[in-house]
Parts: C-alpha cells; sequence; structure tokens
C-alpha cells in the first residue's frame, strides 16, 4: 500500500517499512523520534523527582550513583526498540537498586508490551513488580508506608503494561487491515483478468461465427474467378459483386463485434441490430444469391416472439452451419429446418448430403462447431453434430424456449 511523504511521518517505522527477517532495521520515522524524545524526557523528570526525594535521607556519594544510574537509564531507553526485553530485565535489576531508574523501567515495560506476545510481558512484568517489591525493602523510603509504595510500583506497571498491550492489539488490526486490502486488490485484479479473458474468449467465438461465413464467400467467389478467367461476363460481375458485399458485409460484422470494447456512450446511432430468428430468411437468401442451395423449412409461428438471445444462437449456428457445408460439400442441398414453440423449446436440425465428388481441403481447425456447442450449452441448450447415415453431415440443437 503507497503512502505519501506527508502521511509517513504519522506512522511507526514497521507500518512504513515493514521488517522482514533480515539484519536490515527499519529507519525511525519522525513520529518515533518525537516518541523516543518524548519517553526520554518523561523517565529524566521521573528520576529526578525520585532522586530530589532519596536525597532527603540518603548521603551525597549515594546520591551522586543514583544519578548517574537515572542518567545512565534514561540513556539507554534509545536501544528499547533493539532490545526491547533485554533492556526492561536490566532496568528490573537496577530499579532493585536505584529508585531513580523507574521511570525508563516504565518506559521499557511499555515497548516490551508493544513488541512482544502475552507470554513474554507476563514473566517481564513479573519479573518488575518482584524487584519493584524488593527494592522496597531493599532502599526503604522513610517518607512513605512501605505498602503504599508497593501498591503504587504494582498499579504503575499494571498500567503501563496493559497501554502497551493496547497499542500492540491497534497495530495487530491495522496490520490485518492492511493485508486484507492487499489480498483484496490482488483477487480484484484477478477477477478482472479472468473476465478480460472471457471476454476475449467471447469476442473471439463471436468473430469466428460472423467473419468465417463472409470470409468463406470470398474465397469461393475468388476461387473460381482464378481457376475460371474465361467464364461469361455476367458471371464475373456477379461473383465480383459478391465479394464486395461480402467483404462489406464482413467489415460491417467486425464493427459490431470490435463495438463492444468502446466505452459507453462511443457507439452511434447507426450500429446495426443484432441477428435474431426473424432475420434467419435474409441469411439463407444471402447463401442462395452465393449460389449455394438451401431449404428453409420453418413452422415457429411468430419468429419475433422469440426471445433475443435465443434467436441470434439460432441465427448463429445456421451461419455457421451452411459455412461449413460450403467449404466441405459444394454444391449439394442444405436443409434448415426450426421447429418449437413456447414452453417447448426451439430444434435446429441441418444437413446436408455427401459431395458428389472429391473436394480440394479448406484450412480450418473445427473451432467453429466447438464454439457453437458452448454457445448452445451457455444458452441453457445442447448442441450434437457428426457424420449422417448417407454420408453426409448433421447437426442438431435444442434451445430453450419459456413458455
Amino acid at each position: 500500500m503507497t503512502r505519501t511523504d506527508r502521511q509517513r511521518w504519522l506512522l511507526p517505522s514497521h507500518l512504513v517499512e515493514p521488517g522482514g527477517t533480515g539484519a536490515v532495521r527499519p529507519r525511525r520515522t519522525l513520529r518515533d523520534w518525537i516518541v523516543d524524545t518524548t519517553l526520554f524526557l518523561l523517565a529524566a523528570s521521573v528520576g529526578l523527582l525520585a532522586a530530589d526525594s532519596s536525597a532527603q535521607y540518603t548521603s551525597e556519594t549515594v546520591t551522586l550513583v543514583d544519578q548517574l544510574a537515572g542518567a545512565a537509564a534514561c540513556c539507554a531507553l534509545w536501544l528499547r526498540r533493539r532490545w526491547p526485553v533485554g533492556l526492561a530485565v536490566a532496568l528490573s535489576l537496577a530499579n532493585l537498586v536505584a529508585p531513580v531508574a523507574a521511570g525508563a523501567l516504565l518506559a521499557s515495560l511499555f515497548s516490551v508490551a508493544v513488541r512482544r506476545p502475552f507470554r513474554e510481558v507476563a514473566w517481564i512484568g513479573a519479573f518488575a513488580v518482584a524487584t519493584s517489591v524488593a527494592q522496597v525493602f531493599v532502599r526503604p523510603d522513610p517518607t512513605t508506608h512501605a505498602g503504599l509504595s508497593i501498591a503504587l510500583g504494582f498499579v504503575l506497571i499494571l498500567l503501563v503494561t496493559a497501554w502497551g498491550m493496547l497499542v500492540r492489539s491497534r497495530r495487530q488490526l491495522v496490520e490485518a487491515l492492511r493485508e486484507r486490502a492487499r489480498r483484496a486488490e490482488a483477487e480484484a485484479e484477478l477477477r478482472a483478468a479472468q473476465a478480460q479473458r472471457l471476454a476475449r474468449e467471447a469476442i473471439a467465438r463471436e468473430m469466428h461465427d460472423v467473419l468465417a461465413h463472409r470470409l468463406t464467400l470470398l474465397s469461393v467467389h475468388a476461387g473460381a474467378l482464378e481457376f475460371r478467367p474465361d467464364a461469361p461476363p455476367e458471371q464475373i460481375a456477379r461473383a465480383a459483386g459478391v465479394i464486395r458485399d461480402s467483404a462489406h458485409e464482413a467489415l460491417q460484422d467486425l464493427r459490431e463485434i470490435i463495438g463492444v470494447l468502446r466505452a459507453p456512450g462511443e457507439n452511434g446511432d447507426g450500429d446495426r441490430p443484432q441477428p435474431t430468428l426473424a432475420t434467419l430468411d435474409a441469411l439463407v437468401d444471402e447463401s442462395r444469391e452465393a449460389g449455394a442451395e438451401v431449404v428453409l423449412d420453418t413452422a415457429v409461428g411468430d419468429p419475433d416472439a422469440v426471445p433475443a438471445a435465443t434467436g441470434r444462437t439460432v441465427y448463429r449456428i445456421a451461419q455457421e452451419a451452411l459455412t461449413n457445408a460450403r467449404k466441405h460439400a459444394p454444391g449439394t442441398t442444405v436443409t434448415v429446418t426450426v421447429r418449437g414453440r413456447p414452453g417447448e423449446g426451439l430444434t435446429v436440425d441441418i444437413h446436408n448430403p455427401a459431395p458428389a465428388g472429391p473436394v480440394p481441403p479448406v484450412p480450418g481447425s473445427g473451432q467453429g462447431l466447438i464454439g457453437l456447442t458452448e454457445r448452445a450449452t451457455l444458452a441453457g441448450g445442447r448442441l450434437e453434430h457428426g457424420p449422417a447415415p448417407d454420408g453426409g453431415f448433421a447437426l442438431h440443437a435444442w434451445l430453450p424456449w419459456p413458455a
């Protein structure tokens, strides 16, 4: 999660630059320096108060030693981020004989509670309480009752430790939220990549279904012009017209498919409507104009009543079947039969007999039939295809038509 430099100083160093298991430690941020300096000053203030109190009933030599010990304890607080446990143990022992180290001990206990699990915090806190109780008897304060000193030390250690554990739990919550946000971003990117892949596959299937039909017409008539340069002018003009119209239709269909990739609002008013069952007649007429023999037998009373998605699927199935028949069985009669009514569904049967003679091989990978099967399955139907008993090829599809 990226953060600006303006936000960076507000966070602890381990949140800005999470430290791993390596030897490089995160550097202190401005916030860390402010916190460390504040704890140092508070510990020094507590030490000075304790030194003034003990100076009233101790000698000058003991007072000087206490002041030196307190100064060393406060300076040692700058190491609390590197060695929190060792520093807390050392300051607990120092507090046993030098009450001026009490402020530094409390600061080190806070660091332990922030950075270590509860098990370590518990035994270190118990050790600090034990040394605090023992200090009352090793260095008794004649101006304060022993019970009050023990209770005050216990309460202060308990409060500081609880405060540190609260800060630790809050930091863990922040870390968990950051990790959850990173995981959510990664999952969102993965979902976006999957959606893009599915969209590409859908566009590829649609492009194959649409362009294969047009390009087959171009190939057939261009081949005829190549192998029959001496054909009558009428046939040459007719083939050239089919090539021109097919190229124009292919460009229009390609523009429709690529249009789904545009941003909302970019599509113009001239976009053509999607094919439906009602436009199946136009597809058959187009194939007949290209020289194919097609028999259309449809018994659907109102083609406009068929759901748009179902009608479009029927159209694509017929388009691919006519394309395959033109490529692999030229000159044969293709029969397209469509039956159905609401509540029973739509059935599409397409059949072509075997070609009369050898057919030149036509490039193809068979992906069109695979795409049709997937399209029918996505529409809630099924599609079967294969050789017919008479040696030709048959295709049968069923698609739902709700009542």
